[in-house]
């Protein structure tokens, strides 16, 4: 199995996230999207939204993060991702689709690429960008967790929530989000990074992070 992705890329952390947490072997395949590899034709072949990540099993070249974690949680059943119970993988789903839908689409590097390019906003602004959309949704997403009385995670181990919300605080964190409000959300992200699966999927830890190689 080949992960194509991009260290910093918040859906290439979802599967890598989903990919330790399964206990999946995979070779990391780094396409720098600063570079604009993604877009280079010998990538579109295999993936014509030209995006990350790109998942190689089975013979098929997979797209979209999301169906691509619901796929593995299909494929390999063994350390499910999703509950068994019905209400409860809604739930996973309910918070997880909340951060992947309204999220994702306003604060992808292309949506901030443009904003820089084609309306001349300067760091500040597209900053500011960032943190109001944050705002809208994570703001709701700890209000539900409070409202489930949630402990160190969703339910009783990461799963399909927390595949998807700690990329999104790495990310948040980056564009200085106020966290002091969300006792629920930095709960669950120190109970995850402090085991080996995200540390080992974590941007910092991968091959293509130019810090990490410059070491």
């Amino acid at each position: 199995m080949k992960l194509h992705g991009y260290f910093r890329s918040s859906t290439s952390y979802r599967l890598r996230i989903a990919l330790e947490l399964k206990g999946i072997e995979y070779e990391n395949v780094p396409v720098n999207l600063l570079k604009s590899e993604q877009k280079d034709k010998s990538f579109t072949s295999q993936n014509p939204f030209g995006s990350v990540p790109l998942l190689q099993a089975d013979g098929r070249d997979r797209a979209q993060s999301m169906a691509q974690i619901e796929w593995l949680d299909e494929a390999y059943p063994e350390r499910p991702l999703l509950p068994a119970n019905i209400e409860d993988r809604f739930t996973a789903r309910e918070l997880a689709y909340a951060i992947a839908t309204e999220l994702h689409a306003p604060l992808n590097l292309p949506v901030l690429k443009y904003l820089k390019d084609e309306y001349g906003k300067s760091q500040d602004e597209i900053a500011s960008w960032y943190r109001h959309w944050l705002t809208r949704t994570l703001v709701p997403v700890e209000a539900r967790l409070a409202q489930l009385g949630t402990g160190d995670f969703l339910f009783d181990a990461p799963g399909f929530f927390e595949v998807v919300l700690l990329p999104q605080i790495a990310n948040a964190r980056r564009f200085d989000f106020d966290f002091s409000d969300s006792p629920h959300i930095t709960r669950i992200e120190a109970a995850c990074l402090a085991l080996p699966e995200f540390q080992r999927a974590h941007p910092d830890n991968q091959i293509d992070n130019p810090e990490r190689t410059a070491q």
